[in-house]
């Protein structure tokens, strides 16, 4: 059978003519109608570099939701934050969760750590040889470091982990990265130094490999959780007796006594996140923000923690420690998303930290709101009148 090959212009592929060229081979082959993915505002040289073989726009529902106060180091204020989903009841539940927390105060949001991974392994015959690989490592590290950042004007090469096993040593080369979320970015740095190496190590390296495993780059790990991949965010609400009682129609000790339960199931399942549904609001805002959507999967992972207090409030904190988000690079510059982040003044260089507690305070809010509904006897109730196409 001969393969056909969908048609390309190798002179400039991003035109109008070479878009409608392969939907109009895709209808030819597939008997598809593609009448509205061939409708768009976007330039078609505006996605050089996001995708190859383009050949027009796929369109989600975009809802916004909000005003959220946020008291953040970096986020400031009231937000409207836009989430792109198919999902009926989920704006709707974000939106009631931040009305919860605003009327509350507002979620606190705080940055700790903010590194991007690289994490190459080296096999020598021995244990002993990777003892003396380390020692190398050590001396020639101002060297390494420096050779690694000629690469990038933003990267940072910060610290460096390691741990021996067996003849073979497994690292992680930590990096700041500014406002880019960095993976390529470390990629490049921590190849061009790994070539040093090999080549000016006197010993033997037996084999090399560029990703040992360890930075776990789009899987979720309990690494992650321990030493953050992007940046770790705190976030924190004290949720008022009168708001649970008027507005969510629950009690501090309500929602306190199912998340005992729920935090111990979290536990018994080997559950990633100990929370309501991070990766719900996470994945709707990386895709109307343009996010690298494949790091929810780092990004959604984290621990919750309740407390009833005496006065009938609540508090609530989250720790996510991974949340991988960008202002600057990728697909942030995509007309929509662009649009979007210019809601959120997230746009260019000085603002990823911003966006980051940004996420927190939408992951707050979604706990807040699905928790209170299953409490309250109303989770099945407000999917069957929001989320049902009839």
């Amino acid at each position: 059978m001969t393969r056909k090959s969908i048609p390309r212009n190798k002179e400039n592929d991003y035109t109008l003519e070479s878009a409608a060229a392969k939907r109009s081979f895709v209808e030819t082959e597939t008997g598809a109608s593609l009448q509205h993915i061939g409708q768009f505002s976007a330039a078609p040289e505006s996605v050089s570099g996001n995708v190859e073989n383009f050949m027009g726009m796929t369109q989600m529902p975009l809802g916004v939701t909000g005003p959220l106060l946020i008291n953040g180091q970096y986020a400031q204020g009231e937000f409207l934050i836009p989430l792109a989903t198919t999902e009926g009841t989920l704006v709707a539940s974000y939106n009631r969760g931040m009305r919860a927390i605003s009327e509350s105060g507002g979620v606190t949001t705080t940055v700790f750590d903010d590194y991007m991974q690289r994490a190459p392994a080296f096999k020598f015959n021995s244990a002993r040889d990777v003892q003396d690989f380390m020692a190398w490592f050590d001396d020639n590290y101002v060297e390494i470091k420096a050779l690694a950042e000629t690469t990038s004007s933003v990267a940072k090469l910060e610290f460096v982990q390691r741990w021996p096993v067996h003849n073979t040593l497994y690292m992680r080369w930590n990096y700041s990265t500014g406002d880019a979320a960095g993976q390529n970015m470390v990629s490049k740095a921590t190849h061009l130094a790994c070539s040093w190496i090999q080549k000016e190590y006197p010993g033997e390296i037996v084999t090399y490999a560029f990703s040992g495993g360890m930075d776990t780059d789009k899987k979720h790990s309990h690494l992650n959780n321990l030493f953050s991949r992007g940046k770790r965010v705190v976030a924190e609400v004290t949720l008022k007796k009168e708001v649970l009682e008027k507005l969510m129609r629950t009690t501090a000790v309500d929602i306190q006594n199912m998340r005992d339960m729920t935090s111990q199931g979290s536990l018994l399942a080997g559950s990633s996140y100990t929370g309501g549904h991070s990766a719900n609001g996470i994945a709707a805002f990386f895709i109307a923000t343009g996010q690298d959507e494949a790091n929810v999967v780092e990004s959604h992972a984290g621990q919750t923690f309740t407390k009833a207090l005496d006065n009938g409030d609540l508090y609530w904190s989250w720790t996510l420690p991974s949340i991988i988000v960008a202002t600057f690079g990728g697909g942030t510059g995509l007309s929509t998303q662009r649009e979007c982040l210019e809601m959120l003044d997230c746009v260019g260089q000085g603002k990823a930290r911003k966006l980051a507690e940004i996420v927190a305070g939408l992951v707050a809010a979604g706990d807040v709101s699905i928790a209170n509904a299953v409490v309250a006897n109303e989770f099945v109730d407000s999917h069957e009148k929001y989320g049902r196409n009839r």
